[in-house]
């Protein structure tokens, strides 16, 4: 791998396992508000928020962070007004005290924020608009979570940058391949990641042992590793699922997120781990495992977009099969065999926002990839023809995305349809 390539793959792990706290949709539009607050100077007494369809649906039904079990698109934007700190970004509500919680409460119940749908094609788009007395500030966020577009002050710009400068992560994602990612997992430098992904395996176990500890969400994860025994697969299973849990019942704790989600950080890596405890793999085996699990998740999104109605868990659960079966010593065409067996099993579920139901999503998912997984490495996989299996793996990652992204996209409009009530006027 050349210099170039080496350092492109490199700048995209960095870019993309940072870490959030909570869903990541409410909690950029706190990071929005909390800007905008610094921005305004002082605490608002109204606040308008304008957001895509995608945020709306990812930030109905999940606890935001810190709140005290506050839910929804206003909780999220007066919390982050009131308490949070835009220095954090997607840990903007770290900070957040009692006294601001009980300050938003009073504040939500004097109805000083309000939402409406944004008129605009893009996933992720958020508008905050802040007001106090005659002054006013806007912050948008567009592509990204915490990628502030413009900033202005009592209608004057002071900020305006509709593009990132530069080398965008769409343009450094389309250059990732199957072939390239082992390459890469073979030859990376440990002290290249051992902060990385070092900080992943640490924050995510860390989440994963609340959610199994605690009462969190509908408690797939203590259900499952009750039920199920006490199997390397089910522990997989039940520890991706329990980090769900816990992050959707607005745990407070930080994860480290894989394309924009925190759902799908956790997904993509506690499997890996499981599977590497259990095998007693060493360190450096599993740090390359997970970079294979990491950009394989990154490089089926690329195609599907970051929000749609193709739910992620099925891209990380592609990253843990090919983790799995790398960490296990499978070669490219037993690695690209179980991506293909993931997808030709559980492509397509349906992203119906961000709520405790996604645990349940992620341990069907992450089911799928290991048996993708045990397939690969007899040498069994899907074959093209097999309904939307293509001639190869890049191909059927190619053809899956297209179906994401252009083919449910009319689904994405109903689902939203349905989360809001609107759809229910035209079925009467």
């Amino acid at each position: 791998m050349d210099a170039v390539q080496y350092a492109n793959y490199l700048d995209i792990l960095k870019k993309e396992l940072i870490p959030a706290m909570g869903c990541t949709e409410p909690i950029a539009v706190a990071y929005a508000t909390a800007k905008a607050a610094q921005v305004l100077g002082e605490c608002p007494e109204s606040i308008h928020i304008r957001c895509s369809g995608n945020i709306i649906k990812n930030a109905k039904g999940a606890a935001v962070p810190n709140s005290g079990g506050m839910k929804g698109i206003n909780a999220a934007a007066v919390l982050g007004a009131v308490g949070g700190d835009a220095s954090k970004e997607l840990e903007v509500l770290e900070s957040v005290t009692a006294n601001d919680r009980e300050k938003a409460a009073a504040l939500l119940a004097d109805g000083i924020c309000t939402f409406a749908l944004a008129d605009t094609t893009e996933k992720i788009y958020i508008e905050a608009h802040v007001e106090k007395g005659i002054h006013s500030a806007v912050v948008v966020i567009s592509e990204t979570h915490t990628n502030i577009v413009r900033v202005l002050k009592d209608g004057q710009v002071l900020y305006d940058q509709l593009k990132n400068d530069g080398k965008s992560t769409e343009e450094e994602r389309r250059e990732l391949s199957v072939r390239g990612i082992l390459e890469f997992a073979d030859c990376v430098r440990m002290e290249d990641i051992r902060d990385i992904i070092g900080r992943q395996i640490r924050l995510n176990t860390a989440i994963s042992q609340e959610g199994l500890e605690h009462p969190y969400g509908a408690q797939i994860g203590k259900t499952l590793e009750n039920a199920w025994g006490g199997t390397v697969a089910a522990r997989a299973c039940a520890r991706a699922a329990a980090g769900s849990d816990a992050r959707m019942g607005g745990c407070s704790m930080p994860v480290v997120i894989n394309s924009g989600s925190g759902n799908q950080g956790i997904t993509v890596s506690m499997p890996v781990l499981v599977y590497a405890q259990e095998w007693d793999v060493p360190e450096e085996k599993l740090y390359r495992a997970l970079v294979v699990s990491n950009l394989t998740a990154v490089h089926q999104k690329y195609y599907i977009g970051g929000l749609s109605a193709y739910c992620g868990a099925v891209c990380s659960a592609c990253g843990v099969g090919a983790g799995i079966t790398y960490m296990y010593g499978g070669d490219y065409s037993q690695v690209s065999a179980a991506i293909i067996n993931t997808l030709g099993n559980v492509g397509g579920i349906i992203c119906d926002g961000a709520k405790p139901s996604c645990a349940a999503k992620i341990a069907s998912s992450v089911n799928a990839a290991i048996m993708a997984f045990h397939l690969s490495m007899e040498n069994k996989s899907f074959l093209p023809g097999d309904g939307i299996v293509e001639e190869d793996v890049e191909q059927t990652i190619k053809a899956m995305g297209y179906i994401g992204r252009v083919g449910m996209r009319q689904t994405d409009q109903e689902i939203l349809n349905v989360m809001t009530g609107w759809w229910d006027a035209g079925c009467s």
